[in-house]
């Protein structure tokens, strides 16, 4: 296998340094308040907002899962992402959940609980469990990310990964818990700038590498057994190999997972980013920034896809040389776990001396004398594991100083998530359970303090998770149509159903996040459609019959809540409350914010799937993705662009102060 120079380790020391640095000196900005900690004083641009929401959604394991995909299936991989790593719940963002969210006030989602609900015991009650589930969700998505990033350190450094991704996570979280929201924003725009150069060179070195259409199709072929690999198009049925075969039937997958991103995408939009916007115009335009600078990962994801087909065609003996080599090591060393099995061949593929000389003899009889760059490969099922494919395709094909740079700009990727999920968690955690619960007198220095305690507690016991998980799809596929499916229920009720209650939330992400967390204790490998159908249902159900069986929320708070951020859906009594002149201008943003939404998706989609067309020479592809795109360009210009809020609109202040009526009402029904 191919080591790091001296250069490469140059280029990684430096922007790693660099990024503390920028981290470390706006730790004093953020020390004045909570609010400037959390939010940035709710005085940073929105494209700078935009870039942040980019770097939190461009992690290296979701870089690594799509890649595998990518592999698979070719640019099609896309439609598989639906899912969520193609990121489809930023078009409900972007046309009017953001806005919705920012006309609140609010400094967290589980604070916006009570703006929606008032207060009360069951409000109370809600506002904690929603801060608990924010914070059992961000140690899945911890857990999430320490997986794939110790694949990817295995791989790509010879040294200990668990160590290697503990000083990541403690590099990313000291400039997180020193400079809070400040340094997440401003080192998110430092890392953006590295990622942006690291997508640029990657695309340029698979261009170059590409062979002719056909060749590269055959090749594809031969090493994936997609006889579709070129195709962009979404087929009803693809071949597809274990453990992947779950997703052969395409278009039902695809559709589904259409499905569950609308249905999240309208529930979207409770994101530190938006209330920290300025207004709601900003919190909207903020989502635009996110679309165009995340689409950057497509062509980052589809070059190593097609080097790694090229790598394997290249450097893999047959599949059942592969599996005979897993058999060996499995034989040679049984002690290894499933969830350990990379971390020790990569040990294997980078100190081969130290290896027992027996293993290292057979393995280089069965493998040939290039095995230690194809053992990193093997999965412990025998056959090519995609999951590896983006750090081995680093390894094998990238120069010296290049290779730097691209291993760094993944690297930054996964500290912008990371510092973002933990800034969001942190935040729960001091707000809505500290000093909304435990001390309601603390003062600001103190309130700071528990931040940085917080947010190392919640790094650790993700590590912690991360470190016995065995696969990152496998951790993904719980955490978005398990775990995050079972709030989807109540999240979409508060904002569309005005007789939704505090109670009835409560109950319902209470029992969706149970439900969720004893499916993966019980039955880890159930159906990924069955999770989701499972786990929305229970929440949703128990939503709706908690909130009929109980008091409705008092009209003056509802009123309120309904009179500032606009919503359409199930509101009833309160839309003929409404004066003929303001119900005429609300339905006019109503039906613009759901044709904007519509057209959004279009345009998202065919953003993404260009890049991908142009790297793979698909110029029929291409004569029809770039006219709907454009199209849907003049589309969102019109129905989006020109409806925005204006800059003027003045978003609710929370928390608010009620009329001693809806104190009164509130106090009574609660």
């Amino acid at each position: 296998m191919s080591e790091l120079t001296l250069l490469d380790y140059t280029v990684i020391g430096g922007v790693l340094l660099a990024i503390l640095g920028l981290g470390l000196a706006m730790s004093r900005k953020a020390s004045k308040n909570i609010e400037s900690y959390f939010l940035g004083g709710r005085t940073i641009p929105w494209y700078m907002l935009g870039i942040m929401g980019m770097s939190g959604w461009f992690d290296l394991t979701g870089t690594m899962i799509i890649t595998s995909f990518l592999y698979l299936m070719g640019p099609s991989g896309l439609f598989i992402e639906f899912r969520g790593g193609a990121a489809l719940p930023l078009a409900f963002m972007l046309a009017y959940t953001g806005k919705w969210h920012r006309r609140s006030g609010c400094m967290t989602p589980a604070e916006w609980m009570t703006y929606r609900f008032g207060t009360g015991r069951s409000a109370e009650l809600l506002r904690f469990i929603s801060a608990l589930i924010g914070i059992v969700v961000t140690i899945g998505m911890m857990a999430y990310l320490v997986r794939g990033a110790t694949l990817f350190m295995g791989i790509v450094f010879p040294f200990n990964p668990v160590i290697l991704t503990l000083i990541v996570l403690g590099i990313a979280s000291v400039y997180t818990v020193c400079a809070g929201f400040y340094g997440v924003v401003f080192t998110d725009l430092l890392q953006s700038l590295i990622i942006f150069a690291g997508c640029i060179a990657l695309s340029i070195i698979a261009w170059t590498h590409f062979p002719s259409t056909e060749s590269f199709a055959q090749i594809a072929h031969s090493v994936v057994g997609n006889s579709e690999w070129m195709s962009s198009s979404p087929k009803w049925q693809v071949t597809l190999p274990e453990p992947y075969k779950a997703y052969e039937a395409m278009m039902v997958i695809a559709a589904f997972y259409l499905v569950r991103n609308v249905l999240g995408g309208m529930a979207s939009g409770a994101e530190s980013r938006f209330f920290a916007a300025r207004n709601s115009r900003e919190a909207s335009m903020q989502c635009l920034v996110q679309g165009l600078t995340i689409s950057f990962r497509w062509p980052l994801m589809i070059s190593f896809a097609i080097l790694g087909v090229l790598l394997v065609a290249k450097a893999v003996p047959s599949q059942e040389k592969t599996q005979a080599a897993a058999a060996l090591i499995r034989s040679a060393a049984p002690e290894v776990s499933t969830g350990g099995w990379h971390e020790y061949t990569s040990r294997l593929a980078h100190h081969p001396k130290d290896a027992p000389p027996e293993l290292t003899r057979q393995l280089e009889s069965i493998l040939g004398p290039e095995w230690p760059e194809i053992v990193s490969m093997v999965s412990p099922a025998g056959g090519v594991n995609p999951e590896v494919i983006l750090p081995c395709a680093i390894m094998y094909w990238l120069t010296p100083g290049v290779r730097g740079l691209i291993i760094v700009s993944l690297m930054v990727a996964l500290m912008g998530t990371l510092s973002g999920v933990v800034n969001g968690a942190s935040a729960l955690f001091v707000r809505d359970i500290y000093q909304n619960f435990l001390r309601p007198q603390s003062q600001q220095r103190e309130l700071i303090s528990v931040s940085h305690l917080s947010s190392a507690i919640i790094v650790l016991v993700g590590f912690s998770v991360g470190l016995a998980a065995t696969s990152i799809n496998d951790l993904w596929s719980w955490l978005m149509m398990g775990l995050t499916a079972g709030s989807l229920g109540p999240g979409i009720l508060r904002l569309y159903w005005w007789r939704t209650n505090a109670f009835g939330m409560a109950a319902g992400l209470l029992a969706g996040g149970v439900a969720a967390l004893a499916q993966r204790y019980f039955d880890p490998h159930m159906n990924e459609g069955l999770q989701f159908v499972m786990m929305t249902s229970i929440s949703l159900v128990v939503a709706v019959i908690g909130s009929l069986l109980t008091k409705p929320t008092p009209d003056a708070i509802v009123g309120r809540f309904y009179e500032s951020t606009k919503p359409f859906g199930i509101w009833g009594p309160f839309w003929k409350n409404l004066p003929e002149l303001t119900r005429k201008a609300w339905r006019k943003e109503h039906r613009n914010d759901l044709l904007s939404a519509t057209i959004a998706l279009v345009w998202q989609i065919c953003l993404f799937m260009i890049p991908m067309q142009l790297l793979t020479r698909n110029w029929e592809g291409l004569a029809f993705t770039i006219p709907l795109w454009t199209i849907a360009s003049i589309g969102l210009y019109f129905s989006w662009w020109k409806n925005l809020p204006p800059a003027s609109e003045t978003p609710a202040v929370f928390p608010m102060t009620p009329s001693p009526e809806a104190l009164e009402a509130a106090s009574s029904a609660q």
